[in-house]
């Protein structure tokens, strides 16, 4: 990659100021695919001082124009789609199919959302009880947007786009384990036309850069998304400024099946679960089914993980790739050697690699019966392949156990009564709920209660993330 050793500040690609670099590995081969440079606390200040300098004409630019640039970024990004997708599946795993059409895809789809949304967005408003006085939507400031590797043109669309159309300045710190599509991104923005000092990127780890970047006095806002752990991190660096931070962190969604659901519900359960090879924060990991159908969405999960197939990220096909890093492998198996040894009832799956793989990050699908709540594979987001199933006997039980965790960013139910559904999805503590398989449309606000996060991505949601209100009276007098 052109770039890999070099940052975007102000306008340009420019050397590191220390020679520190990190080895981007290819986890479907185990072997280095890119060496990227990581960058010090000189790199952070130069491109927080490019941001601020940039900040006074860019908030003052029309939104037309704003507009017009994002426009142009989208056609740029539709036209290097397949170097996107070829990034990504590198960095992080994704096979051919996913990193093509949901990866890559995700970037254009809330990009048109963003787009789409603008028109809802009331930058001047009149107050209703005093039509003289007027409510103003301003840009923040300047943003340091740190982003996960799960799914990195989903997360850095959600954050750049929007704060970019408000009239904000950025910092992007992409995940240093999946770069190269942050920095494939700082070039669709430099081609785009992209004024000098509106986007910066500079590469690092969390510790490093993040900190940097969480703590700085010049930066007005951070937004993230990666662990609940460094969620709170990330909030104490930034308190000692006050600066605005908006958080999308972990989850450990509960899949309420009831015996009236759909004949393919648990299929479709563990399909879900497994998808990105079970690395989203949303996804289905706790599968609670009630009690006169759960023998057989056992025996129906059991069948489903058997046939999943994993497979190299460079293969063509549905199947999963492997987990991101050897960190991550280790994370997963561990956590699969738990379950087994705190006794729940392990039916599809286990430790280690799949059958004829010696080598990349590639783990089992992997099924457990029987959990219960005392488990750490029922408490702990584990972000692998693993799906927990348990039983349950009323809907008031059902509705505990799925509130019973930390988190609270998606749930899902399965049902064919309305009525129960509505109900249900009223009852459950998370800031999303996916009823019958029935996906969120575009614009759909993205993100979640109690430690899974503060904020809300996408559409107007995320527009308004990233704006501050003013008052001011006397308007029209």
């Amino acid at each position: 990659m052109k770039h890999a050793r070099h940052f975007f500040i102000n306008g340009e690609w420019v050397a590191p100021s220390t020679d520190t670099t990190m080895d981007v590995i290819d986890p479907s081969t185990e072997e280095v695919t890119e060496t990227i440079a990581l960058g010090a606390q000189a790199d952070t200040d130069a491109a927080v001082a490019a941001a601020k300098a940039a900040f006074p004409a860019w908030a003052a630019t029309p939104l037309a124009e704003r507009v017009k640039l994002m426009e142009r970024v989208r056609e740029i990004y539709i036209a290097r789609a397949d170097e996107m997708a070829d990034a990504i599946s590198r960095e992080m795993g994704a096979p051919q199919q996913l990193a093509k059409v949901n990866q890559v895809g995700a970037g254009t789809w809330h990009m048109d959302g963003f787009l789409e949304a603008l028109p809802e967005i009331e930058f001047e408003a009149p107050l209703a009880s005093s039509p003289s006085e007027r409510t103003l939507l301003e840009p923040i400031g300047v943003c340091a947007l740190i982003t996960p590797w799960n799914w990195p043109m989903n997360q850095i669309v959600l954050k750049a786009v929007p704060a970019l159309l408000m009239g904000n300045t950025a910092v992007l710190k992409p995940s240093e384990v999946a770069p190269l599509s942050g920095l494939l991104f700082a070039e669709f923005l430099e081609e785009a036309g992209v004024p000098a000092g509106v986007f910066n990127l500079v590469n690092g780890d969390g510790p490093g850069v993040g900190s940097q970047l969480s703590c700085h006095p010049d930066v007005d806002m951070v937004s993230f998304t990666g662990s609940s752990r460094a969620g709170i991190a990330i909030s104490k660096a930034a308190a000692d400024t006050l600066k605005r931070v908006s958080l999308e962190l972990g989850g450990k969604g509960a899949n309420i099946v009831f015996a009236d659901a759909d004949a393919n519900a648990v299929i479709d359960g563990v399909a879900r679960c497994f998808r990105n090879t079970g690395q989203s924060c949303n996804a289905p990991t706790r599968m609670l089914v009630e009690a006169s159908r759960y023998d057989e969405a056992v025996a129906q999960a059991t069948k489903a993980a058997n046939e999943t197939e994993v497979g190299l990220a460079s293969d063509p096909g549905r199947h999963i790739g492997p987990l991101v890093s050897e960190a991550q492998f280790n994370k997963v198996q561990g956590l699969i050697e738990t379950g087994i040894n705190e006794g729940a009832r392990l039916v599809a799956g286990g430790a280690g690699r799949p059958d004829g793989m010696n080598r990349g990050y590639f783990a089992r699908p992997t099924v457990f019966a029987d959990v219960t709540p005392d488990m750490a594979i029922y408490r702990e987001e584990i972000f692998g392949p693993v799906l927990s199933i348990l039983p349950f006997e009323t809907e008031e039980q059902a509705i505990a156990i799925a509130n019973d965790t930390p988190y609270g960013l998606t749930n899902y139910i399965q049902t064919t009564d309305t009525d129960k559904r509505r109900r249900v999805a009223r009852a459950v503590r998370s800031g999303m709920v996916e009823t019958n398989g029935k996906g969120f449309g575009k614009g759909s606000p993205f993100g979640g209660y109690k430690q899974s996060g503060n904020g809300r991505e996408a559409g107007k949601w995320g527009l308004h993330e990233f704006a501050e209100v003013k008052a001011v009276s006397g308007w029209d007098d």
